[in-house]
């Protein structure tokens, strides 16, 4: 139940640029949301209007689930700074927050120059000199092909000065994608975490899994099943070098970087049932963790590295256990509901995020690790593979969305969801990277 082991032959890398994309459509939450305008950045060139970067923040605030930008239409005014703006006609609409800009060509052929500015609409309303209402401003020099990433560039911005929490509007994601009209159906896709710049990493004519990020967010481990066997091979995003990791005869699965980016946590079966095992990625030195009659698999690290979290069937049904590095010493953390796997631990420390059936239905579920309290976030029936953004306020989870394998997104407190329905085939087994510098 825990482990599939499929048989593949074929395999091909690529770094082209994927013609489908993922689109999010959000479906539950804007309504509880913070209200905060973002007004159109003002155009002072001449000529069309370069790509709105308004629209991009706009939209990467909402899909945190933590902000409702209200529609343009309902705007009382359009201003482009702090100098020219009634805050007493935004208080009455209950914004809290205003962001704006200004975009204009720079001295230097091909760029442009772009400011925005974060205001507080309460202290703005106040009126009192002694209180400025700017939380933050800036100012940004950049060729226009670089637009899309200066506006995650003022999401981030945006969302920590409001939440005190690090934006992740410029991290990835990678997941596997199935189109069985193709010659190599399976292929393992990055894309910005909104479904732009869609890529194709690998693209073979047999199953691929387990997509894992390393740290610095410059390599990929995942599963291939090559020569008719599972093996694990990290690859380099940047250099497309690949490195076979493990070959072993049987199951070689789910592998998981340490926080430092020195080893695996990974499971084989070459000396019976699946056990978790570590693996240094340098000197390919292995050791292993569990030694049990049952099946132990899908281990992730605790934030510290002290620690593995897996799922193993040692109590009959599976469940999520722990056990620390150095002791060995092993405990069972989680026990509501028929069965729980597929765990991670939130990179705060506080909260487990899995996989929960309930009455036969598979759900993304969270649990409070201190009181033990289980919350199920997700109302679909076959969820999987939950990944966590890494400042910890989303999660990324394949689902059936309309009949066909998709992502989703829902928000750590569940009251924020969106679908992510591939154009194409089906996608499935997301992985969340790291913050990128």
């Amino acid at each position: 139940m825990l482990l599939r082991l499929l048989l593949s032959f074929s395999i091909v890398i690529f770094s082209a640029q994927a013609s489908a994309r993922l689109e999010i459509l959000i479906t539950e939450g804007v309504n509880s949301a913070r209200p905060i305008a973002v007004i159109p950045f003002k155009w002072l060139g001449k000529g069309p209007r370069p790509q709105g970067i308004a629209e991009i923040v706009s939209a990467d605030l909402q899909r945190s689930g933590q902000f409702n930008p209200i529609s343009i239409d309902k705007m009382p005014k359009t201003p482009s700074n702090s100098s020219n703006i009634d805050f007493s006609l935004w208080h009455d609409m209950g914004v809290e927050a205003i962001v704006m800009g200004e975009v204009k060509p720079a001295k230097e052929a091909g760029k442009f120059t772009i400011t925005y500015e974060l205001l507080d609409v309460v202290t703005g309303n106040m009126g009192m000199p002694e209180y400025s209402p700017t939380l933050d401003k800036r100012r940004f020099t950049v060729e226009e092909r670089k637009f899309r990433h200066l506006a995650h560039t003022v999401s981030d911005y945006v969302y920590e000065e409001l939440t005190g929490e690090k934006g992740a509007f410029l991290t990835r994601i990678a997941y596997v994608a199935i189109d069985r009209k193709s010659t190599h159906p399976y292929q393992l896709r990055i894309s910005d975490y909104d479904g732009y710049g869609e890529k194709s990493v690998l693209r073979s004519k047999q199953p691929i899994m387990s997509p894992s990020w390393s740290p610095d967010g410059k390599k990929l481990a995942y599963v291939s099943f090559e020569k008719r066997r599972s093996q694990i091979y990290v690859q380099n995003l940047y250099t497309h070098k690949r490195e076979l990791m493990t070959s072993f005869s049987k199951i070689n699965g789910s592998p998981r970087w340490s926080p430092d980016g020195k080893e695996l946590a990974l499971v084989l079966s070459k000396d019976g049932q699946p056990e978790i095992y570590i693996l240094n990625t340098i000197t390919k030195a292995l050791r292993r963790v569990t030694y049990n009659r049952t099946i132990d698999t899908e281990p992730s690290w605790t934030p510290d590295g002290k620690s593995l979290i897996f799922s193993s069937e040692r109590g009959g049904r599976p469940q999520i256990y722990q056990i620390e590095l150095t002791s060995g010493k092993t405990k069972r953390i989680t026990w509501e509901g028929e069965m729980n796997l597929g765990g991670t631990i939130t990179p705060d420390g506080d909260n487990l995020v899995l996989v929960s059936r309930h009455n036969g239905d598979y759900k993304i579920s969270v649990q409070d690790l201190d009181s033990g309290e289980l919350r199920t976030l997700t109302k679909t029936e076959l969820d999987e593979s939950p990944s966590i953004a890494p400042n910890g306020s989303m999660i990324i989870y394949s689902t059936v969305f309309q009949g066909k394998k998709g992502l989703a997104l829902v928000s750590m407190d569940g009251r924020f969801k969106a679908n992510i329905p591939a154009k194409n085939g089906e996608v499935k087994s997301p992985a969340w990277s790291p913050f990128l510098k």
